[in-house]
């Protein structure tokens, strides 16, 4: 009777003892961070990873946990989850969230940041009854978004390399090779003969540097002589063509002053010369006529004038 009562005893102390530790832990729990505050995320995208109790980092320091994760039922395609942050995290206008892994385990947890200094905290409840953080793409989320793209583009690289090393390229790269491995050992047979021709072709720039420096000399001093030579001929010339004009100046006023005379001459003098040249023409060939009967008559014909003809009846 005594024993079974024992165990009575101790039964009720050890059922005593572990509610008031489940009580202490409950207690420590909701009194450990303080006053809580709970908001909602609505990810449209891929959670995996991520559990109830999740740790929830704001800007690199544990912030709070995962509470709750869910589908939405309005809209399937977003993932609505739950967390608990202490009430002194500053979760102000311009906070956003983001999933991020928890190195190579696989674990994902929710990052926080962005929060603008004199900002209004986020207070606006969205439609689950709780302050909605607006989201971001993080690195874990960007990379399952962008994980199709990335194993398509691997696929069409991977087809694109079997391609490429296919028998007839292999083939051409091994001739490539040869070739390349034949004009390497040809440079290095005519490696002292490239050495001159580079050696010949530096004194070739440099003597061709001298003789345009030279090039440069003679026309410098060509140039000076023609300023010498051209200078005094140039003012010669203007001397030249200062007395020209003042001769053409001269004519002018002498055919100016000559012009009533040469209309006196042109329309008197030549008329009367014109008349005396025809007379002496007249002249001219009555001397003429003469002449010619002196030396085929005589005088005879001159004197006596001509005979006329008999007349027979």
């Amino acid at each position: 009777m005594e024993t079974r009562s024992n165990n009575i005893l101790v039964g009720a102390f050890v059922l005593l003892f572990t509610v008031a530790i489940a009580i202490f832990v409950v207690w420590m729990a909701n009194s450990s961070g303080g006053a809580k505050r709970e908001y909602d995320i609505f990810f449209k995208q891929s959670v995996d990873g991520l559990n109830k109790g999740a740790q929830v980092q704001f800007s690199g320091v544990p912030a709070g946990q995962v509470r709750e994760i869910a589908l939405w039922p309005d809209d399937p395609q977003f993932v609505r989850v739950r967390i608990e942050v202490s009430e002194d995290v500053p979760i102000l206008q311009g906070t956003t969230a983001a999933l991020e892994g928890v190195g190579f385990t696989g674990v994902s947890q929710v990052a926080l940041d962005g929060a603008v200094k004199g900002a209004p905290p986020i207070t606006d409840k969205g439609p689950a009854g709780k302050p909605v953080i607006p989201t971001r793409i993080g690195g874990l989320g960007e990379l399952l978004n962008t994980a199709p793209q990335l194993l398509q583009r691997l696929s069409t690289l991977s087809e694109r390399l079997a391609e490429l090393a296919d028998d007839e390229n292999q083939q051409s790269f091994a001739a490539i090779l040869k070739n390349v491995q034949t004009m390497t050992a040809t440079l290095a047979r005519n490696g002292p003969a490239l050495e001159q021709a580079l050696a010949d072709t530096r004194l070739a720039i440099q003597q061709t540097g001298v003789a345009a420096e030279q090039i440069g000399n003679l026309a410098a001093s060509a140039q000076g002589t023609i300023d010498r030579n051209v200078d005094p001929a140039m003012a010669n010339l203007r001397d030249t063509l200062k007395s020209a004009s003042e001769s053409m100046k001269t004519l002018e006023s002498a055919i100016a002053d000559a012009r009533p005379g040469l209309r006196t001459f042109s329309e008197t003098t030549v008329p009367e010369a014109n008349a005396l040249i025809r007379d002496l023409r007249r002249t001219s060939t009555s001397l003429s006529s003469l002449t010619d009967k002196l030396d085929q008559q005589g005088a005879g014909a001159v004197i006596g004038g001509s005979k006329l003809p008999d007349y027979k009846p």
